[in-house]
């Protein structure tokens, strides 16, 4: 007999990307407009947002079900912070960004590796308990704070600039999806790699966009950025709650 569960976190769509690119962007925007424009500095603004986070967290793991607007308010939420964790690591502590790379890199595998130890399946299309929701959450934050290092690293250390980058990304983006279509890799693989780029390319979408023309910018205000993705953001999660009742349950066979 199939018993009904609830799924706890997005169904792939369109807008599913389109939304997580937006909100990647702002993490990335966020966190320069608060510690940067509004001084509060680094310090300061990494625990403001953690408090906010965590208060999020708490809202959305009590929601027990897919509900977009806590989810997607996670998603900014650690974007932001993710954004935060690796720039106090590279400013404050004077960490490399290489080193961050391979040490977010290889924590990330690390939950990869005991997420599906212990549930045997990576899959977001079964996210319907709170062991597999604490995987999931735990690697999307650490996904957000790897693309901040790998996009940092590519757009400045490499010096390949902050256009370069977005194409970089975007096409290994599109190279995910395209192996998928000819079976070439499997859905799971090809949806974390898809994941993960995410947000290497919001941040050098973010920094192409406010960063000064002299670094290679747009210079576009930080605070007209902000409003005009969180307005996208925010009639988007209207959209999907609205049709959320679509994709809020999926059916196993019990074992």
């Amino acid at each position: 007999m199939d018993k009904e569960l609830i799924n706890r976190v997005a169904g792939l769509s369109l807008l599913f990307w389109i939304v997580k690119i937006f909100s990647t962007t702002v993490g990335e925007t966020v966190a320069d407009y608060a510690s940067v424009n509004l001084n509060l500095g680094l310090t300061l603004t990494t625990i403001v947002m953690g408090i906010v986070t965590i208060l999020v967290i708490l809202w959305n793991f009590k929601q027990k079900k897919y509900f977009p607007p806590s989810y997607w308010s996670l998603i900014v939420m650690m974007s932001i912070e993710g954004t935060l964790i690796t720039d106090i690591l590279v400013e404050v502590f004077t960490i490399s960004l290489l080193t961050l790379d391979i040490i977010f890199g290889i924590a990330m595998a690390l939950v990869f590796y005991l997420w599906y130890k212990k549930e045997q399946s990576l899959s977001i299309h079964s996210i319907s308990n709170n062991n597999r929701e604490r995987f999931y959450w735990i690697i999307v934050l650490t996904t957000f704070a790897l693309g901040t290092g790998v996009g940092d690293t590519v757009s400045e250390y490499l010096q390949v600039g902050y256009l370069y980058s977005l194409f970089i990304f975007g096409s290994v983006f599109i190279l995910a999806g395209v192996l998928y279509y000819f079976k070439i890799i499997k859905d799971v693989l090809a949806f974390w790699i898809a994941f993960i780029v995410t947000r290497p390319i919001g941040a050098s979408l973010g920094d192409l966009l406010i960063q000064d023309p002299k670094d290679g910018g747009l210079g576009i205000s930080v605070a007209i950025i902000n409003s005009i993705f969180f307005i996208v953001i925010i009639v988007a999660v209207t959209f999907l709650t609205i049709n959320t009742s679509k994709n809020t349950t999926l059916k196993i066979n019990p074992k």
